[in-house]
């Protein structure tokens, strides 16, 4: 039992907990007593920041030195999981998660007090605030028998209630649960990080708002929020990304966004956020703008956290795969929640009055006209997800008060949310392509009608051409892919301009022209998907699956080759992933003690030799060996994979995909034979054959090569008199020969017989008898069915457009926060002076 550790997580969590009061308090005070109050804060605060990363440290020493006797290291990782798994199994439970959000806000809490010391007190008092919820949230304690927060420093014993422990207190597992099969993705230890780091930014331009209704600078704390804002938009954006990827390359629903209410509640806070950075720009040259800024930049934070109270409270249930299980903590999630919302409220109606405001019309032909409409469109996008997916909350709020709405999510919640994205997208991609003309003053209609001609004729030019070359005929795809053209068209005359002036002024035409590609890739990876392996026989492969997995999906057996469409499909069998030789056939090797270790069975080239050790990659993971080949000649082989995790009782399938230019073959299997399920083989069918005979073993013709005498079977000795041979028969397959090695023993008066079996071709031979006198041997051969499987393969036309849209989104956002972090640094030096 190690305790020292857990003691010292413990003393580091009580330690951050307190200084966070301290820190709170203090800042608070520097605001009205800077001189007396600020140097103390901010030695507070580092001490609070020492106190996390001790935290960090003692869990993850934990993790990584396999002290099982920890509850949140039995929970999330296992003595097989590779070091950048373990990293993973960190965040993978609540409190992990939380201890990383913690650590942000830490490294974001140090940035802001070496850089900006005007608004140092008001602002750290905020994030101070923040970090007092968030640490109250891995507290473990109780305080008058309610309990707040859970620590992850709790033993196993005093978490699990197993008759292990009554007997022997301090008993240790071996090993861990290991991390959830689908988390095991290099994604994994990417997309939280970049997720939490994008929560954690989106606090600070919320606390600069804060900050400028407690000081009364109503319009001063734009300048320096701005930057920050747009870098929680470019982190938080990229994270989302990030997680689509992870959605597309090992969840097997076939897209990138299932519109998962996890998704939705991370989704709506970065539209607002999005929304907010726009109205904050407008500011600069409209008054207005200000309250709506302050309104949308304290509605994403609280989004934030109303995010996390959906995904950790336990309120969705089953409809979603991605929510944690509740600890028990809703309660103080909500407190944390409402403290946020009624703390923001009663601040902003405070002072709602005193922000400025010009109360005067705005003009169509003003930009600001373009940027408010497309904040509201932006707007209207989150409410339509975030009030359906709140349906579950809904429910538990007319629960508490005796009612019944039981309010059920969209069945194909896929279709009912692209169906009003889709036309919300639409007029992003019109107010986006328009909008950027306008260069900050008001144009004439003549003049407006100039500027847009050639972009808007160029637009329907290449659109008809598209749609013509497509076939489009869907109005609504017409609608979005004219608009998402136009868009591109006119950002890309306003990139042109600006690259011959100021190129730094172009984020923003470049961040249009991305996210117009994302609409398109969009469009015909998913409205133009063709699936490959259509079934055409009319049977159903399995009655519990749903008609269109029945209809899209293709049964494979064992190199029988399907011809589907342009391609020739051929299912090779299942392969393990080796470290030393790649891709394995599973049927030529042995398992060892050691799950990750497998010894070769027979000689299989001249780098692989019977007895050679191989590692594998992870012993979890299966791969199906399904080759291609096309009319044109193209060929490749792609390994979908599946993962079978017994101690959490999980089966997860993965795709694997081919990348091409123009488009994607995505591959993933449904389901495939039981692997502990025993075969049914056929009664045994005989035949005799002479030594350089050939025959047919269950319709594939065999060679009878030779016949060896052997001195040992399988390292035991033969005694003096006894007689062992074995029999060379080489088997012609479909793409490659077999060689079955069926033995057959004299030992006194008794005959003893070892199958050989051949498991591609679905065979056991057996030598029942010889025959001296005619020099035959007689073969038994059994057969059973081929191994199969079910799997879909489709062709995403034109995602690579979605892949290339994200990056130039990012490089835009990236420019224009480079450019208003330089002019907010600009107007700081020059306050100081």
């Amino acid at each position: 039992m190690h305790y020292f550790i857990g003691n010292l997580g413990h003393l580091f969590i009580i330690l951050s907990f307190v200084t966070a009061v301290v820190s709170v308090i203090s800042y608070w005070q520097g605001q009205k007593n800077p001189d007396r109050w600020i140097r103390f804060a901010n030695v507070s605060f580092i001490i609070h920041g020492v106190a996390v990363f001790g935290i960090v440290f003692a869990l993850y020493s934990i993790i990584h030195n396999h002290y099982f006797e920890y509850h949140y290291a039995w929970s999330h990782s296992s003595v097989l999981l590779p070091w950048y798994y373990e990293i993973s199994s960190f965040w993978e439970g609540q409190e992990g998660s939380f201890l990383l959000w913690i650590f942000w806000n830490v490294l974001i809490g140090f940035v802001i007090i070496w850089t900006n010391r005007d608004w140092r007190p008001s602002v750290m008092a905020v994030v101070s605030i923040t970090q007092l919820f968030l640490v109250s949230m891995i507290l473990g304690v109780v305080v008058f028998g309610w309990k707040m927060g859970s620590s992850p420093f709790m033993f196993l014993r005093d978490v699990l209630d197993a008759p292990i422990f009554q007997t022997n207190p301090n008993f240790v597992p071996e090993d861990g649960t290991g991390l959830n099969p689908l988390l095991q993705n290099y994604w994994m230890v990417v997309h939280p990080p970049m997720l939490f780091l994008g929560f954690s930014l989106t606090m600070v331009p919320f606390a600069y708002a804060i900050a400028g209704m407690t000081r009364g600078k109503l319009k001063e704390w734009i300048r320096p929020a701005l930057p920050w804002a747009l870098f929680a938009t470019v982190i938080l954006g990229v994270a989302i990304l990030m997680g689509a990827y992870w959605a597309y390359e090992t969840l097997n629903f076939g897209g990138y966004w299932n519109w998962d209410p996890v998704e939705n509640a991370v989704y709506v806070p970065w539209l607002v956020m999005v929304a907010a950075v726009h109205t904050m720009i407008a500011y600069k040259n409209n008054v207005s703008a200000l309250k709506i800024s302050i309104l949308l930049v304290v509605t994403t934070f609280i989004l934030i956290l109303y995010s996390t109270f959906l995904t950790r409270s336990g309120v969705l249930g089953e409809s979603s795969v991605h929510s944690f299980t509740d600890l028990g903590l809703s309660g103080q999630l909500l407190i944390y929640l409402g403290a946020f919302t009624i703390g923001s409220i009663w601040l902003m109606a405070l002072v709602w009055k005193k922000i400025p405001s010009d109360g005067k019309d705005i003009s169509p032909y003003t930009r600001e006209f373009w940027i408010f409409l497309g904040a509201a469109t932006l707007c209207l996008m989150a409410f339509q997800v975030i009030y359906v997916t709140s349906y579950p909350v809904y429910n538990r709020i007319s629960e508490f008060f005796g009612g019944a709405l039981n309010l059920a999510p969209p069945a194909d919640q896929v279709a009912y949310y692209s169906k009003f994205q889709l036309f919300f997208a639409v007029v992003l991609a019109i107010l986006s392509g328009t909008g950027q003309f306008f260069w900050w003053k008001k144009i004439s209609p003549k003049e407006l009608r100039n500027r847009l001609l050639t972009p808007l004729t160029i637009s329907l030019l290449i659109s008809v051409a598209i749609f013509l070359s497509w076939g489009i005929s869907q109005w609504q795809y017409i609608l979005l892919l004219t608009a998402s053209i136009y868009s591109i068209t006119s950002n890309a005359f306003i990139f042109g301009s600006l690259a011959k002036t100021n190129i730094r002024l172009s984020g923003g035409a470049v961040a249009h022209i991305g996210i117009a590609m994302m609409l398109i890739g969009i469009l015909f990876s998913s409205g133009y998907s063709k699936i490959l392996s259509m079934n055409y026989t009319g049977r159903a492969w399995n009655n519990d699956f749903p008609e269109d997995v029945n209809q899209n999906n293709l049964l494979l057996f064992q190199n029988d080759p399907r011809q589907m469409g342009e391609y020739t499909m051929v299912y090779r069998g299942i392969r393990k992933l080796t470290k030393e030789a790649g891709y394995v056939d599973v049927n030529e090797l042995e398992l060892t003690d050691f799950p990750n270790r497998v010894l070769v069975k027979r000689t299989l080239s001249d780098e692989l030799s019977q007895g050679d050790t191989l590692t594998l990659t992870n012993f979890e993971n299966s791969y199906f060996e399904v080759e291609y080949s096309s009319k044109n000649g193209e060929q490749f082989t792609l390994y979908p994979r599946v993962q079978i995790n017994d101690q959490m009782d999980m089966i997860v399938y993965s795709p694997d995909i081919l990348h091409n230019l123009d488009a994607d073959v995505y591959t993933h299997v449904r389901t495939f034979p039981d692997p502990e399920q025993e075969p049914v083989w056929s009664a045994m069918d005989s035949v005799s054959v002479v030594k350089g005979e050939s025959f047919f073993i269950n319709d594939y013709v065999a060679h009878f090569r030779n016949l060896e005498t052997l001195e040992e079977i399988n390292g035991i000795v033969l005694n003096q008199g006894d007689v062992a041979v074995k029999a060379n028969i080489e088997i012609e397959g479909e793409y490659r020969n077999y060689m079955a090695e069926p033995i057959y023993v004299i030992q006194g008066m008794n005959a003893g017989m070892m199958t050989d079996q051949v498991d591609d071709l679905a065979s056991q031979i057996t030598i029942l008898s010889i025959r001296p006198e005619s020099n035959e041997f007689v073969f038994g051969i059994s057969t059973t069915q081929k191994e199969w499987i079910i799997m879909e393969a489709v062709q995403k036309p034109f995602i690579n457009i979605l892949w290339i849209g994200t990056l130039l989104l990012v490089i835009g956002l990236i420019i224009a926060t480079s450019r208003r972090y330089r002019e907010f640094r600009l107007m700081r030096d020059k306050a100081m002076e």
